[in-house]
């Protein structure tokens, strides 16, 4: 680790021409256009990757944005009412004070379980209403 640390300290002196001309010679691609301390940085993580093995495999893939993106779920909060129309009926569930979900003069346990009444079929119930939404890759 000595030589990482020794690398990654000469790199705060180089001049940009310096910088660009190591990272060519690192990663055999030409330098990106960058400022001069975000090449820095870049180039310290190349430094970094080299020695220690990098980001796995998921990790490339999701920064590349060619990974799938997980769904966020949006959080039940009190008073929220949520409307799904379904095979041309419209059913209301509603989230009382306490978080109980209130459908069809029921109270039931999730939002799965009142999807699942519904269509017939297994449904995660957040997706069923809406509730999950994929963020958008950079």
């Amino acid at each position: 680790m000595a030589g990482l640390d020794h690398a990654l300290q000469d790199i705060r002196d180089m001049s940009r021409t310096e910088l660009q001309d190591r990272w060519v010679k690192l990663t055999g691609r030409p330098a990106p256009r960058l400022s001069v301390a975000m090449l820095r940085l870049a180039m310290g993580y190349e430094l970094q990757a080299r020695a220690k093995g990098g980001l796995s495999r998921a990790a490339r893939h999701q920064l590349d944005g060619s990974g799938d993106v997980p769904p966020r779920t949006m959080p039940l909060a009190p008073g929220l009412r949520l409307v799904r129309e379904w095979q041309g009926k419209v059913h209301v569930v509603t989230v009382d004070d306490a978080g109980a979900i209130h459908w069809n003069g029921q109270c039931w346990k999730s939002l799965s379980e009142v999807a699942r009444t519904i269509t017939g079929t297994r449904w995660s119930g957040p997706a069923f209403f809406g509730l999950k939404q994929r963020k958008a890759a950079a």
